[in-house]
C-alpha cells in the first residue's frame, strides 16, 4: 500500500509541479518583472470583460478579493496589531523616544503578488465559459463596491492613525487629511 489518500501523481504531474515551482522561485528576486508581468495579465483581462461586455460580476469579486489582500489579509498591515493582541497599551512606537520597530507586513509582498496574479488568472480563464456570465446591473455592483471601499478606507486610515502606523506616509497624506478635517465636522 503505497498511500491512503489514493493513487498517486503521475510522474509528468509531479514534473511539471516541480518545473513551475522551480520557475515561481526563480522569479522571487525580480520584483519589477513579476509587477510587470501581472500588469500585462491584468490589462488582458481588462479587455477581455470589456470586449465581451459581461462577466461583472468577477469583476466585483476580484475587487472584493483585492481589496480583501490588501487590508483583510494584512499587506498594508501590522504583522503585530495592538487592537488584535490585545496588550494594554500601542505596541508601535508614538514618540521620537521610544524604540524604532519597523514596519513588517502581516501578508509579505510575494504572497500578495502570488495571490493577485492567480485571481485574475483564475477569472480570466473563466471568461471563457458562458455559463459564469451572470446578467446583472453594473452600475448598482460599481456603487456598491465604492461604498465598501470608502467604508474599508476609512477604518484603515483611523486605525493608522491612532497607532501613528503610516507605512506609505505620502500616498495617504491627503486621505488622512481628509479623515481628520471630517471627523472635526462630525
Amino acid at each position: 500500500m503505497e498511500g491512503i489518500g489514493g493513487p498517486p501523481m503521475p510522474q509528468w504531474g509531479h514534473d511539471a509541479w516541480r518545473m513551475y515551482q522551480y520557475y515561481l522561485d526563480k522569479s522571487t528576486p525580480h520584483t519589477t518583472y513579476r509587477w510587470i508581468g501581472s500588469l500585462v495579465i491584468v490589462a488582458i483581462y481588462c479587455l477581455r470583460v470589456y470586449s465581451d461586455q459581461g462577466f461583472y460580476i468577477f469583476v466585483f469579486g476580484l475587487g472584493i478579493y483585492l481589496l480583501n489582500l490588501l487590508f483583510g489579509f494584512g499587506f498594508l498591515s501590522p504583522l503585530v496589531d495592538p487592537e488584535l493582541e490585545g496588550s494594554d497599551g500601542p505596541l508601535l512606537p508614538i514618540k521620537r523616544s521610544d524604540e524604532f520597530k519597523p514596519f513588517i507586513r502581516r501578508l509579505p509582498e510575494f504572497k500578495f503578488w502570488y495571490s493577485m496574479t492567480k485571481a485574475f488568472c483564475i477569472a480570466f480563464v473563466m471568461t471563457f465559459f458562458s455559463v459564469f456570465d451572470a446578467p446583472v446591473f453594473w452600475p448598482i455592483l460599481l456603487c456598491y463596491g465604492i461604498v465598501l471601499f470608502v467604508i474599508t478606507m476609512r477604518r484603515l486610515i483611523g486605525h493608522m492613525i491612532k497607532y501613528k502606523n503610516i507605512p506609505v506616509r505620502k500616498v495617504l497624506l491627503v486621505a488622512v487629511v481628509l479623515v481628520r478635517i471630517e471627523s472635526q465636522h462630525t
